[in-house]
């Protein structure tokens, strides 16, 4: 079947162009009135994991924690994210999106708080995996949680909407946490510790606020109209009926999740990401910092390539969309990230290692929302949130590995620019030689899924599928 052609045909069809205009109405609406809320939500939570490269400044001195421990307790928090967070997810879908997301704000916000109690690298290290722990299937959770609510083909687009919230996150961060770092004595306190203290209570009060405001699924938005829900449900009815059904159901049908090859393969080719980011996020305030300023100035240029971030996030997804494509726009985007690290740390200037990394963060971040529209196209239900969560765990880990490589490497070595090639050659030119591997195994026995239906909301063939 010729689908470019017959997509041009209907394109010039009235009655056509009238049901675009009512799939573009319904994603705006569904669009503003839930993403927002859920960048606000993943602001906080990485606002609180982000603060950490600013409190080092301090706090490693005040409580004698070397870079290689600093390093090893920043890691710690992705080995209890990675434990918990299968079994998170598949708790979010028996209980509920919006009661288990208000749980998560709750303990890591209390968690977060906690963390101006550190005394030395053991309760360092505690606390760093307990905030793992808590916060563990908020991010899969919530992409599980647009899957329910999304046509496959806007999720590329929402999925960068939503990823907006890292790199504003780190923006604000970066001059927030330059800002607490000089209340130093306020209290008896020192600023690290107003830090910790400051950024965790967010958390803890949106729980209310996220109760109240996030529907589980469309069929219990009451702001939606009727007829309005029955073109969603039918437009992700017949998506999923075009899914590969699964081969068993239950806790076995969940081992077969595990076992797939192809879940592991995205996990594997999706380590390369948070790997770098992580590993360069956590790293990245002691590298400007090298510049030469103070805490507000060190604050605010950290800020710099998450703007960039910011318009690759813009950008890169809905080309994906737009062109259909997936796998050449991931490709390019690690390809680009490379280079941006290698020149950072290749020339001294502060302007061009700035300017680098600004490119890094652009492409890194833009890479990510359309890796995560590839799980949905051979996955749903309980086995979607099963599989994106052992995606995102294992995948993860790279934020355990990116911060403990990096500072293990400038202890030994005494330059952090030696970290930074690790990141680029060692790490992100493995994503772009995965990229064939994954193009073959799973984007292209995986592409079967259609295109929202052209009928009316009511039309027969949206559930004449059923298998």
């Amino acid at each position: 079947m010729d689908h470019p052609s017959a997509t041009g045909t209907q394109g010039r069809d009235p009655a056509h162009e009238a049901h675009e205009a009512t799939e573009q109405r319904i994603v705006r609406r569904i669009t503003l009135r839930l993403v927002p809320f859920l960048i606000l939500l993943y602001l906080v939570a990485y606002i609180d994991r982000s603060t950490l490269g600013f409190a080092k400044l301090q706090m490693n001195a005040d409580v004698g924690i070397g870079d290689a421990a600093y390093g090893f307790g920043a890691g710690l928090f992705f080995i209890g994210y990675f434990l918990l967070e299968v079994p998170s997810n598949v708790l979010l879908v028996k209980v509920g999106a919006s009661r288990w997301f208000a749980r998560i704000l709750i303990t890591w916000g209390l968690i977060t708080a906690a963390m101006c109690l550190i005394r030395g690298p053991h309760s360092f290290y505690l606390l760093r995996f307990l905030l793992g722990a808590a916060e563990a299937g908020f991010y899969p959770g919530a992409v599980y949680f647009l899957c329910q609510w999304f046509p496959s083909n806007h999720r590329a687009k929402i999925f960068g909407l939503f990823l907006l919230s890292q790199p504003f996150a780190l923006i604000i961060t970066g001059p927030v946490s330059g800002a607490l770092l000089d209340m130093e004595g306020i209290a008896g306190l020192h600023g690290w510790q107003w830090l910790f203290l400051l950024t965790g209570a967010p958390a803890v009060l949106l729980a209310i606020p996220t109760l109240l405001w996030l529907p589980d699924t469309p069929a219990k938005a009451r702001w939606l109209p009727e007829a309005d829900r029955q073109w969603l449900d039918a437009v992700l009815t017949r998506e999923r009926e075009a899914t590969p059904p699964p081969l068993a159901h239950g806790l076995r049908g969940l081992w077969t999740v595990v076992k797939d090859h192809r879940i592991l393969l995205l996990a594997l080719y999706f380590l390369p990401y948070p790997l770098a980011i992580y590993g360069l996020s956590t790293w990245l305030p002691t590298i400007v910092k090298g510049f030469g300023g103070s805490n507000i100035t060190t604050g605010f240029l950290t800020a710099i390539p998450y703007v960039f971030a910011v318009l690759g996030l813009l950008t890169v997804p809905r080309s994906a969309d737009r062109r259909d494509e997936r796998m050449w726009h991931i490709a390019l985007s690690a390809a680009l990230g490379a280079i941006g690290l290698a020149v950072s740390a290749a020339i001294a200037s502060p302007v061009v290692q700035l300017a680098a990394l600004s490119v890094t963060a652009c492409f890194l971040y833009a890479a990510q929302p359309v890796f995560w529209t590839l799980p949905g196209r051979f996955l749903t239900g309980t086995q979607a949130a099963a599989g994106i969560a052992v995606i995102n765990s294992i995948g993860n880990l790279g934020g355990y590995l990116g911060p403990f490589a990096v500072g293990a490497i400038k202890q030994a070595t005494g330059r952090i620019q030696d970290g930074l090639y690790f990141l680029s050659g060692g790490v992100l030119l493995l994503g772009v030689l995965l990229t064939f591997v994954i193009s073959k195994y799973v984007e292209r026995r995986s592409a079967t899924l259609p295109r929202a239906p052209t009928q009316g909301p009511t039309h027969s063939s949206s559930r004449s599928h059923s298998a």
